[in-house]
């Protein structure tokens, strides 16, 4: 991706395009390093088609900090216009979004929308939450969005409240209160009212000529919206369990192949998918100790006691796993409960089979001898003769009298010859 934005660039400087255009990319999500990464492309290809604006139409209930400030640097150091648009109705700019929407060139709103609550409760990711630490991160926050509003010129104060109180508001009163510049319908009406004004970018004044600008929409491409399937905090816990069945399944059982191959594969997700959401690692840990205690109740008789620890520190792990009180950084209590009743099921019966079959008794070869019975082919000689077991004549030793016809049961095999003992 990187490498065609940049042979955009160089074309588009050599053969000048069309500058009338707008770059629309549509983002309805979570805050994450994949909206960062999708941002940060967007306004790249905005710049090198010399687009006169990106667009961002944004639905975001919020997110993570870190991403938010990435998105927020990328806005502020954009060469091209950006515009962010909270729309459709319905929609609202939460929490990051809030940040996201202070930042841009241009904030507009559609009717029936709303802007705020962008207390940063565990804002991040944040193991601390002391209150010594929550008014460290809640002044950090303050001061950097007083200073996003003062390069924008918009209402500081209200933001300050936004993060200190979560306060939220609607359109209407946004608008009133100096937040956001505009509040249109749609696109096309919202290019109506762009058209003429100026704005301020990292290389100067920009006057927008948006009247009859032709509109592309930014595609989003399938490694980001995979991305951001496996970045759902359900997927990237589901991911992480198969991830770990399937490789112990393959070491328990080596050449099964499919599991291991599936498991590789679940197991690199979960670890791209933990890495763009706020993992708590005791949650990981108490994950790893339910699925030892899964695979001892199947080796030491416990009489269910380790898989009632089991569930119970699978049960906890789960609701440990990532922190942050925000709904979409939590498992829901359904996908849990599935997960927890398939994990104990696979490790008590799939594995304890497979650990049952490596106890049993040989029956080929060399050791599936032992305790056979068999019967003597001539008689003993000084304790040597011939023996037939499995239809097979073998040269035996035995401290016993045995005759031909003799049931003789083999205690040992050792060099292709057997030591028996005669039945009684």
């Amino acid at each position: 991706m990187k490498i065609l934005i940049f042979l955009l660039i160089f074309f588009t400087r050599i053969f000048p395009q069309d500058s009338n255009v707008v770059y629309l990319l549509t983002f309805d999500g979570v805050v994450n390093p994949v909206a960062a990464d999708m941002i940060h492309e967007a306004i790249q290809e905005a710049d090198a088609a010399n687009s006169q604006c990106l667009i961002i139409e944004m639905d975001t209930p919020g997110g993570l900090m870190k991403s938010m400030q990435v998105i927020v640097k990328d806005i502020l150091s954009s060469p091209v216009p950006v515009v962010v648009y909270i729309a459709p109705s319905g929609s609202k700019a939460g929490s990051a979004g809030v940040f996201i929407t202070y930042a841009a060139n241009i904030a507009a709103m559609a009717p029936g929308t709303n802007i705020g609550a962008a207390h940063p409760v565990n804002f991040g990711g944040g193991g601390d939450t002391s209150k010594t630490m929550m008014e460290k991160v809640t002044n950090d926050a303050v001061a950097f969005i007083r200073s996003i509003a003062e390069k924008r010129d918009r209402n500081a104060d209200w933001a300050e409240e936004a993060v200190r109180e979560s306060a939220s508001i609607p359109a209407s009163e946004a608008l009133k209160l100096g937040v956001v510049n505009v509040i249109e319908p749609s696109v096309d009406s919202l290019l109506i009212w762009l058209n003429g004004r100026e704005v301020e970018v990292l290389n100067g004044k920009k006057t927008l000529n948006t009247s009859d600008a032709r509109i592309v929409n930014v595609e989003i491409s399938w490694r980001y919206k995979l991305l951001n399937v496996i970045s759902d905090p359900n997927i990237a816990y589901i991911l992480l369990l198969i991830g770990m069945m399937g490789i112990f399944f393959e070491l328990q059982n080596p050449g099964s192949i499919l599991p291991g191959v599936v498991g590789g594969i679940s197991l690199i997700l979960a670890f791209y998918a933990l890495h763009t959401l706020p993992v708590n690692y005791a949650g990981v840990l108490l994950i790893l100790l339910a699925l030892i205690l899964f695979i001892a109740e199947v080796k030491i008789p416990s009489y269910g006691l380790l898989t009632v620890g089991g569930v119970i520190s699978m049960v906890l792990g789960s609701i440990m796993l990532f922190k942050g009180s925000m709904p979409f950084f939590q498992i829901s209590w359904k996908v849990i409960a599935f997960a927890t009743i398939v994990t104990a099921l696979f490790f008590l019966f799939v594995i304890g089979l497979g650990i049952r079959a490596q106890r049993r008794k040989p029956v080929t070869g060399n050791e599936g001898l032992l305790g056979e019975v068999g019967k003597a082919v001539d008689d003993f000689i000084k304790g040597t003769g011939q023996v037939s077991v499995h239809g097979e004549i073998w040269e035996a030793t035995s401290s016993d009298k045995i005759k031909k016809g003799d049931e003789v049961t083999v205690l040992t095999v050792k060099n292709l010859k057997i030591t028996v003992k005669k039945n009684s």
